[in-house]
């Protein structure tokens, strides 16, 4: 949203805490927490996104639409708004001239490395106040933070999901130097809510691989992450045909042998390009067609990649590489699994689940055939729910129960530790008092709360300050994401 009030950016009930919070309360810290997995083979989640959100709303927004406008229109537009929904008298405008005129967020929030994977219960940022007068304002935040931090954590949790089925089967069949950053792409742009999401969405498949047909996420990761399309691998679209050019083609030729024969030999005679084959019968184009071709196929300068649009994908992808063995051979790997001739591969945009690549993938190796003989596609289905012991579990912030909660208060000095637990919340129950974040003897995140300002370890603690008082402290790149993420193998 543009030119909206970014205390405004908040459920309703957010606008009166400030006036309900314990009298002379001079310290608030709150912690983001993954409380619980609805999805049985994610016990962690990705932490990805803060570093763009802290940039994109808690140093430049609040900056364009609060602080750097003039004091009359940031209260006059509070009001007028607050007035005609909860009523005159219901709430207290004070504490947002006091912000503006103290002209900066007086917020810090200390935060796990990005790219990190975080088992449920351990904190992964911690947010609070650094001016005693604005205790309300980490929890006033919670809203937008919540709304806009879910999505990009569970898409790089689906990127890192697949990446772990490629490594598993590459290391079966595929020669160690292919590239398994490129095995599949993100093909989710159109079927995300909004544009927005999408690319946060794509933001995180990235972390885990390169190719996406979402065009803006490579500008948002150089905005974000330190990145240069120019000068590292950011991310890499590819050139394929749709229906509207294969039908129009057919429309004009009479055929389809006519336009594929163009594509070869005039249209990208030095480029590899994917070509969309069933807009009447794939399997004619596959077995009738390609023989036809199989010269220009052979002596084209690229790779041409066949690609079924319907019908069962496990099937059609994987039939396709066997009839593209008949037709042009290949080789056979160090590992023993045959390749095909480089000019040829199969391809499905979309519709790969989680449980049909690793079908693909067993499918191919049982039949002798290397799994970087196909390119797969990840569509909206598959970034947005998952299938899970014959359910379908849509994506929410509720997926992982992430939230913020309040912890721990100092009121007139004094630290004071607080909690939630409710008799019959299980799940619910939150910290209690500061967190300490730190790595077990196995290596795993875990963590110890109960602590106050007086005696939380400061050595060592995994929390670290990225965001005070309207600046960031400490940026992370999306070379250093993608190493942390992949052990260092992206």
């Amino acid at each position: 949203m543009k030119n909206t009030n970014p205390m405004l950016l908040i459920d309703f009930y957010k606008a009166v805490h400030s006036d309900m919070l314990p009298e002379n309360i001079e310290k608030s810290v709150s912690y983001f927490t993954p409380r619980m997995s609805r999805v049985d083979m994610w016990q962690e989640v990705v932490m990805f996104g803060l570093q763009a959100f802290i940039k994109t709303y808690l140093v430049d927004y609040f900056e364009e639409e609060f602080f750097r406008l003039p004091l009359e229109e940031v209260l006059g537009e509070y009001n007028r708004v607050l007035n005609a929904a909860l009523g005159k008298g219901a709430f207290k405008s004070e504490k947002i001239e006091r912000l503006h005129k103290l002209g900066y967020l007086p917020i810090e929030i200390k935060a796990l490395p990005e790219g990190s994977k975080v088992p449920m219960h351990v904190p992964m940022f911690e947010i609070s106040n650094t001016h005693p007068d604005f205790a309300w304002l980490p929890q006033a935040l919670e809203s937008l933070i919540s709304a806009e931090m879910w999505h990009p954590m569970l898409s790089a949790t689906v990127g890192n999901t697949y990446r772990s089925i490629v490594n598993k089967y590459y290391d079966i069949s595929v020669e160690d130097s292919v590239e398994r950053a490129r095995a599949l792409g993100d093909f989710s742009f159109r079927g995300q809510e909004c544009l927005q999401s999408a690319v946060k969405s794509s933001a995180g498949w990235c972390l885990s691989f390169l190719n996406t047909a979402t065009v803006p996420v490579i500008p948002y990761l150089e905005q974000m992450y330190h990145c240069d399309c120019e000068k590292e691998p950011v991310a890499f679209g590819a050139v394929s045909t749709e229906h509207s050019v294969m039908c129009s083609n057919y429309a004009v030729d009479g055929d389809e042998i006519t336009l594929l024969r163009r594509l070869l030999t005039e249209i990208y005679p030095n480029t590899s390009f994917s070509a969309v084959l069933d807009s009447y019968d794939y399997w004619n184009i596959i077995e009738e067609v390609l023989p036809k071709l199989k010269k220009e196929i052979l002596e084209h300068n690229g790779c041409m990649l066949m690609r079924g649009d319907s019908g069962d994908c496990v099937e059609v992808v994987t039939k396709t590489v066997f009839k593209l063995w008949d037709i042009f051979g290949g080789t056979v790997n160090s590992k023993g699994y045959k390749v095909l001739d480089p000019h040829v591969k199969a391809i499905y945009g979309d519709s790969i689940t989680i449980q049909r690549c690793e079908e693909v993938y067993k499918i191919l190796i049982e039949n002798g055939f290397a799994c970087n003989n196909v390119s797969l596609g990840v569509g909206s289905f598959s970034m947005q729910c998952v299938e899970e012991n014959g359910q379908l579990k849509p994506f929410t912030r509720d997926t992982f129960s992430s939230c913020i909660k309040a912890t721990y208060c100092e009121v007139d000095g004094k630290p004071i530790p607080i909690f939630k637990n409710p008799r019959d919340g299980g799940f619910k129950k939150s910290q209690k008092g500061l967190c300490y974040v730190y790595r077990n003897e196995q290596g795993k995140l875990t963590f110890q709360d109960g602590y106050t300002k007086d005696n939380i370890p400061e050595e060592n603690n995994l929390l670290e300050v990225v965001y005070k008082d309207g600046k960031m402290v400490k940026e992370q790149s999306l070379v250093e994401l993608r190493n942390r993420l992949n052990q260092g193998t992206f």
